[in-house]
């Protein structure tokens, strides 16, 4: 069975996908080599700043436009998706049946698509765990910089496009230093990936009576009396245990890498300060359908991920300095859950690196 028509949601999300700024070729060809250049140089400062393992040269490190972003994004789905879907079908007594797959298939490709074609514009960077493997055999992904995003935002900001290009870049490099000095990581995060479809209901009545239920919750959305992605609406309840797990890994990385670019950022990036101001600002502005669109689809709790995971990581340092914060890196009992990423004390106390439960954000 194919839960995603991936032909159907590749062809959408191109044909929808606007091109983005225009660009001589003489120009393109310098933005692509400025950006493996503000790679490489972040990298020396992202491993300076953390003490963990950096990288001495710019392979696993790509520069691609908003179809090229979209067709590695699926080639990462389907080989995550596809395989772990036929496991959790081998265990289910009930089957879709063919002729709901087709369609559902069609349909949640169409769906998908759409999606992918909203975000392609919108990203600026990304770690990929999935996908086309990196040239350099680092565990876990490769670097992917989208150039069109990036030259559109430093242009819409009227910012420094070195300093900008440098500060996106040391936010990207720290995921990426993360999941190198964590080799495990990788496996831990498809084994969550894995319990999040495995407690999934693919019973099409039990969907459809949840995708009925959330009407309300999607119309609250809507009109921004809620804050409630389409993740949140339809999952079961097994999935919110393991979402409650998956929120405090991506608010500790999210948050990690926003510290090591505020922290990084004034001594390398000299106007960084209003490259931030800026950069906050585009992010609370837009049209009342893009903010409900953004709610939807889940940006705004990506939002506040890294606030509360840069808070976490901020009472971690003031606690324990780098090196107890590094411990976090070491093992996958280390990681904080939600709760300890909003009380940091806990974790503090369970993880043996502090003794004050007092401690917090």
């Amino acid at each position: 069975m194919q839960l995603v028509d991936w032909d159907i949601a590749t062809a959408t999300a191109t044909r929808l996908a606007p091109p983005g700024p225009r660009l001589d070729l003489a120009e393109a060809v310098e933005t692509v080599d400025a950006l493996r250049q503000a790679a490489l140089e972040a990298a020396g400062h992202v491993a300076a700043y953390t003490g963990l393992p950096g990288h001495s040269d710019d392979s696993g490190v790509v520069v691609v436009d908003r179809p090229g972003w979209i067709r590695s994004n699926i080639a990462g789905f389907q080989e995550l998706v596809d395989p772990l879907l036929d496991t959790v079908l081998s265990t289910r007594t009930k089957s879709i049946g063919p002729v709901m797959s087709a369609v559902g298939s069609r349909a949640t490709g169409l769906e998908v698509g759409g999606m992918l074609a909203y975000l392609s514009t919108r990203v600026l960077g990304q770690f990929e765990l999935f996908g086309p493997a990196p040239a350099d055999g680092v565990p876990g992904g490769r670097l992917t910089l989208v150039a069109p995003n990036i030259v559109a935002a430093e242009r819409s900001l009227a910012v420094d496009p070195a300093d900008f290009r440098l500060w996106v870049c040391l936010h990207e490099v720290t995921h990426r230093t993360q999941f190198a000095a964590a080799p495990w990581l990788h496996g831990h995060v498809r084994s969550l990936i894995q319990e999040y479809l495995s407690a999934s209901d693919l019973d099409p009545a039990a969907m459809l009576g949840r995708l009925r239920g959330a009407l309300g919750s999607i119309a609250d959305t809507v009109r921004g009396g809620a804050q409630v992605s389409l993740l949140e609406i339809v999952q079961t309840p097994e999935q919110r245990v393991v979402l409650d797990r998956v929120t405090g890994l991506m608010s500790l990385l999210e948050g990690h890498a926003d510290v090591v670019m505020d922290g990084v950022g004034p001594a390398v990036v000299p106007s960084v300060t209003t490259i931030r101001d800026r950069f906050e600002e585009r992010r609370r502005s837009g049209s009342a359908l893009d903010r409900a669109v953004r709610r939807l689809l889940g940006l705004d709790m990506k939002m506040r991920q890294y606030a509360e995971g840069a808070a976490f990581v901020r009472a971690v340092l003031a606690a324990v300095g780098m090196d107890g914060l590094n411990r976090v890196w070491s093992d996958p009992a280390m990681l904080p859950d939600a709760a300890e990423i909003r009380e940091p004390g806990r974790w503090l106390v369970r993880t043996g690196a502090g003794t004050d439960p007092a401690v917090s954000a």
